[in-house]
């Protein structure tokens, strides 16, 4: 068998489960850190329940991945997660589902592996998402899992760090309300409100057009011109608010072909 009709034969295999995302919908990639709960609680002496050498980890590996080939417009992190929005037109590798999944995924592997010194994996999904409503939605659903997650964290360290055992602290916490999971925080002398913003809410990231000056040395005069940079968000805004923000994104981004 010469090898044009071999590869052509093969190709039908290697192809047969190819899936590309549908034009006109939004996509979101969702990443996880896969085994960090042994890297952060056994390798990595991290402060608990947030660090800030993690968080910057995280928040470094979803600016590479924002600009690692893909139209991205958005990029939020929380905990070991990062999601990321594609532009409503965006045809890399012409949107096949594979591709997307398994470069991003390596992306973000490597990207946090050299920011930390220490080998770690992501793996990654794909979520379609046919309106600008849901985007909105699947946010504001991201960041309320990062204010459950901070509240169950500040409270389960809390009480281990008084010697409670790890199995009486998770029973202590299940099926209690957010209020009194905010008494148990307040009665050690920490008021939940006033933590950081971005251990409640999550880390955003997206594009805008910026403003600079330079010079012409031909003409000798100073030049206006506008430069695409990357917004870094350390406060995000929740609720509604934060459903007009990621409208706003994607309205920006509609206009831009």
């Amino acid at each position: 068998m010469d090898f044009d009709t071999l590869d052509k034969q093969m190709r039908k295999f290697e192809q047969s489960l190819d899936r590309t995302m549908l034009e006109g919908i939004y996509v979101v990639a969702r990443l996880d850190g896969h085994g960090f709960t042994r890297l952060t609680k056994k390798e990595w002496d991290l402060e608990k329940p947030f660090d800030i050498r993690f968080r910057d980890a995280m928040i470094d590996t979803t600016k590479h991945l924002m600009d690692c080939g893909f139209r991205m417009i958005y990029g939020y992190t929380q905990s070991d997660e990062i999601s990321l929005l594609f532009h409503l037109k965006d045809s890399t590798f012409g949107r096949k589902e594979r591709k997307l999944i398994s470069i991003l995924a390596s992306e973000a592997s490597v990207a946090f592996s050299m920011h930390t010194g220490r080998a770690a994996v992501f793996d990654n999904r794909l979520i379609p998402l046919p309106t600008a409503e849901n985007v909105a939605d699947y946010f504001r659903w991201r960041q309320e899992d990062a204010h459950r997650n901070s509240l169950n964290s500040h409270c389960y360290w809390a009480l281990r760090k008084e010697g409670v055992s790890a199995n009486a602290a998770q029973k202590r916490l299940s099926g209690i309300s957010t209020s009194e999971k905010n008494e148990i925080l307040f009665e050690r002398g920490i008021n939940y409100n006033d933590l950081p913003l971005w251990q409640k809410r999550g880390v955003g990231m997206y594009y805008h057009n910026v403003q600079r000056q330079g010079f012409n040395p031909m003409t000798n005069e100073t030049t206006t011109y506008i430069r695409r940079a990357l917004q870094l968000e350390m406060e995000l805004p929740i609720g509604k608010d934060y459903s007009r923000l990621i409208n706003t994104i994607i309205e920006q981004s509609n206009k831009e072909d």
